[in-house]
């Protein structure tokens, strides 16, 4: 397993402007993108919301409380 701190984001509604703001947003702020995992809605083909999983290697920046 990897050294350091793992962030996960929600995000909801899903659609390709919610997922590339918080993808960019929180890749600005230094954490590495690592997996997408989707929610579905029995019946529906659309997800209901998506997690966003990152990491950022190394100790946790002092002051950072995960926001």
């Amino acid at each position: 397993m990897a050294a350091g701190v793992y962030k996960v984001v929600e995000v909801s509604p899903v659609g390709e402007e919610t997922l590339e703001t918080a993808l960019g947003r929180w890749t600005s702020e230094g954490w590495d993108f690592q997996s997408i995992h989707f929610v579905m809605r029995e019946g529906s083909h659309r997800p209901a919301m998506a997690y966003l999983f990152f990491l950022r290697r190394g100790p946790r920046p002092a002051g950072d409380e995960g926001s």
